[in-house]
Order: structure tokens, then sequence, then C-alpha cells
């Protein structure tokens, strides 16, 4: 060790009584410690081969009953579910749990389980879990629970499948519960989210009599509104709400201040700020976030910095969003460096980081050919430990891919495995494409091959490119190998369009 170097060493623990460091030091250990053991359970299931052998005895042997702990369990779909995980291994983990955890299984845990499992449309299993909890553990059956799988039938299927799904829940599942207007609800948001505003309207005028709407039912089809774009029918709506009696309330007018503020006219957006006031609604970090976004899209800098500096003058804190809110503000004013410095601020201030910060801040390097920048920015994301969501993944993976940086779309695809994720299978296409254009096939092939093992499909396109260069580098042995895991995959997983029809 240089002299430097020790005598900055001596000057850090000089004058820090010992015992105070060291709790200081055990302190920061202790959250590292946990997520490296979510990161070394979460590999182990998504490492486990599928369908070949059974995921609960490498369970027992790797997870023994005393650790499982509700936080880890819970936190441990959390990452099952942000990994893409197969979902039949995230249910294996769940029923062991069940079986095998001293504490017993929570609500969470079961929401996120039936999440990754609706979200991969094994719908079969869905239901069937809910009957399993239905008969064992009748606490788990939470509303959450229920708009969870009422809101994927609504994306994926029909509207008749989900209003037979929801009569399900009514008839079969939650059978002791009476329904009424918060179930009410969630059918409402179903399609709201979905932007089935014909079907959500549909469903209003067919159970409003029997359900008795509330504010929070209004708003809800106000936001489905919003989020179709139209603030013509945003307006009309809210007359609408206000003819038939309900109070609009501090979200109906964040509402109608962000289908103003998402078209450009901020100006707009803050007559309603000032509405809002007079009725004494008062506005929250959210409202004065969505109206720094407001000013964002309309170019207008100056008065987005104002709004930001305002929520202090408001005595608010700004928060994630409200930092994301100005930092988008100052990548489509073009001063990317500036942005850079707010996320610099917000480490300074102890406001956490997200996947909106690093996405709005990569898409902004991007856009200035900031190619050094972005590599600069991913370096330091991967030193934080940060994984980022599958839009971000696929954005930097398409953008390494296509900027003859291949080897940093590797690196990126191995960060994801090495943390037990199971990268989105869009990024897989970009990373097999980029690899096999630069001759690059056997590492195209290994890492199909991990896709596949982990129990999910890779798409037609890229398959068939991968195994006509294998076949050209006489490497037939593995493309059998690769169409041996697509055989047993497809006699599992329910096909979406463009998956391997091999």
């Amino acid at each position: 060790m240089s002299c430097s170097m020790k005598l900055l060493t001596q000057n850090q623990f000089a004058g820090v009584p010992h015992r105070r460091f060291l709790s200081r030091l055990l302190c920061a250990a202790a959250p590292l410690e946990r997520d490296n053991e979510i990161d070394r359970i979460t590999k182990i299931i998504n490492d486990h081969p599928f369908p070949d052998c059974p995921l609960q005895p490498v369970l027992q042997k790797h997870i023994p009953p005393p650790t499982l702990s509700t936080g880890l369990v819970e936190d441990v779909l959390g990452h099952l579910f942000g990994a893409h995980s197969n979902g039949l291994k995230a249910l294996e983990f769940f029923r062991y749990t069940v079986r095998h955890s001293p504490c017993g299984p929570t609500s969470v845990a079961f929401e996120r389980t039936l999440h990754i499992l609706a979200r991969m449309r094994y719908f079969e299993k869905a239901w069937e879990l809910m009957d399993e909890m239905r008969v064992t553990h009748p606490s788990l059956l939470t509303l959450k629970a229920m708009s969870i799988m009422i809101s994927k039938i609504a994306k994926f299927k029909s509207y008749e499948d989900t209003l037979l799904a929801f009569e399900r829940m009514e008839n079969d599942v939650f059978v002791d519960r009476q329904f009424g207007t918060d179930e009410f609800n969630i059918i409402l948001r179903a399609f709201c989210t979905q932007r089935q505003m014909k079907e959500a309207r549909s469903v209003f005028n067919k159970m409003h009599s029997r359900f008795s709407p509330d504010t929070k039912t209004m708003n809800i089809l106000l936001l489905g509104f919003k989020e179709s774009g139209d603030v013509t029918s945003v307006e009309l709506f809210y007359h609408e709400m206000v003819r038939r009696g309900f109070k609009p309330n501090t979200v109906t007018y964040n509402i109608r201040i962000d289908a103003y503020c998402k078209r450009g006219c901020v100006g707009d957006g803050l007559r309603l700020l000032e509405e809002m006031e007079g009725v004494d609604c008062l506005p929250t970090v959210e409202t004065v976030t969505t109206l720094i976004h407001g000013a964002g899209v309309a170019r207008n800098l100056t008065k987005a910095k104002e709004l930001f500096d305002g929520i202090f003058t408001r005595n608010m804190q700004p928060d994630t969003a409200a930092y994301n809110a100005m930092i988008s503000a100052l990548i489509k004013a073009n001063y990317v460096k500036a942005a850079i410095a707010l996320m610099d601020e917000m480490e300074l201030k102890q406001v956490g980081h997200d996947n909106i910060t690093y996405h709005t801040l990569f898409f902004g390097l991007m856009r200035s050919k900031e190619i050094d920048g972005v590599c600069k920015l991913y370096h330091k994301m991967v030193q934080r430990n940060f994984v980022p969501k599958t839009r971000t993944v696929v954005m930097l993976m398409k953008y390494f891919c296509i900027n003859g940086q291949v080897d940093l779309g590797l690196h990126l695809w191995e960060y994801l495995v090495g943390k037990g994720h199971c990268p989105h299978g869009h990024a897989l296409d970009l990373l097999v494409i980029g690899l096999c254009s630069r001759g690059r096939v056997l590492e195209a092939f290994e890492c199909s091959k991990q896709m596949l093992e982990r129990g999910r499909l890779m798409t037609e396109a890229p398959y068939r490119m991968l195994g006509g260069l294998l076949l050209q580098a006489g490497e037939a042995d593995k493309l059998r190998k690769l169409s041996e895991l697509v055989k047993k995959l497809k006699a599992v997983l329910p096909l979406s369009k463009g998956m391997v029809m091999d």
C-alpha cells in the first residue's frame, strides 16, 4: 500500500470509535449479504434445467427451511418476476415455501407467483393455484390477487372470457366474499388499463345498478379515457362525473392535468392546478411532477425548472419521479450534461435511481450520439449492481449491437444471467443476430442454449438464422441440442406468436 493510501486509511479511522465504525460496517454489509442471497436463490432456480429434472430436491438441498423468512421468499419471487423466469419454476418455489417455510405463505408471495403465471399465460395453473389457496390459505385471496388475474385475462383473452373470469371469481373462488364496489372497480380497471374503453363502458352500463359506483370508480374510467389519448373524452366524462354527483378529488385533477401535459398543453395543466387549489384540493408531489413532464414535452425548460424549484417552496420533497421528470425535460432540451449532473445530485441527496432514471439518460446519450457516455453510464450501472428492466435491456442491447459494441451486448447478457435473470426474448434476438452477423456463432449458440435451458422459448427468425449457420460450420450436434430443448419446452409452454415452431 502506498504512503498516501496508508495516510488516507488512517485518517478515515481517526476519531471514529471502534464500536461505532464496526456497527456501521455491519449495517452496510447486512443488505449486501441479503441481496447476494436473493441473487443466489434466483440463480439456482433459473439455472435449473427445465423440464428435465424436478426442482424440489434442488430447493431442499440449497435452501434449508429454517432460512425461508417471509421477506426472503417475497423478494426472491419479486426477482423471479423481474427476471422473466419460467412461471412453472416460480410456482414450484412458492409451493416449496408453502410446505416448508416456518412462517407460512404471505399474500405478497402468492400475488407475485400468480402474476408470473398470468403474465406467461399459464391461466389454468393460475386458476389451480387460486383453488388450492381457497382451501388451504383463504386469507391469501386478496383484491390485488383478483386484480392481477382479471387484468391479464383482459389483456390476453376476449371480453367474454374476462366477464366469465369475473363470474368464476365470485362464484367459485371468493365464495365467502360479498362482491361490491371494490370488485366492480377491479374489472373496470382491467379494461381501462388496456384502453378498451368500449368494453369498460359496456361493463359499467351493465353492472352499475348492481354495484354502487364511487369516486374511485369514476376516476378509473377517467384514467382509461386519459390513457386512450383523447383529451376531449376526458373532459366530457369529467363533466358527466360531476353531473352524476361525484366530487372530484386530487386523483381526478391529476388525471386531467396529465391528459393535457401528455399533449404538451402545460398551460391548460397549470390552469387546472389553479382550479384545484381554488376548491381546496391540495396538489401533491405527483401533481407537480406531472406538470414538469408537461413542460418538458412542450420544450419549456424554464417552466420545468420553475416547477421543480417550486416543490421546495410548497414544503414538499422531490422524490425519484420528480427528479426523473426534470431529467427528462433536460434531455428533451438537449442538455444531457445537466441531466447527468442532476442524476449525481440525486445520489448526493440520497434519492434513489430507478429504471426510468437510467432509461431516460441512456436515451438522451444515444440520441446525442455519445457512445462513450453510454458506455460510461452502463459501467456505472453495473458497478452499482443495478438490474435494468426489460425496456432498458432491449434498448441497450439494440444500441450495442448496432454500434459495433457487441462485446458490451454479450457482457450485458452475462451480467443479467449472473444475477439470476432470464433476459427477455427480444434481447436474445438482438444479441444472436449481432453475434451471428460477426461470425461469432458459437457464442450465439451458448446464449440461446442458456435461454432455452432456463425454460424460455426463443423466436423463429434468430433460431432459423443460427440453425443455418451452425450447419454451415459443421456443428449439427449443437443444432440438434437446440432442437431437443425446443421440443421439450413446447410440450409444457403455451406458445405465443413468433415462437419457434420447429
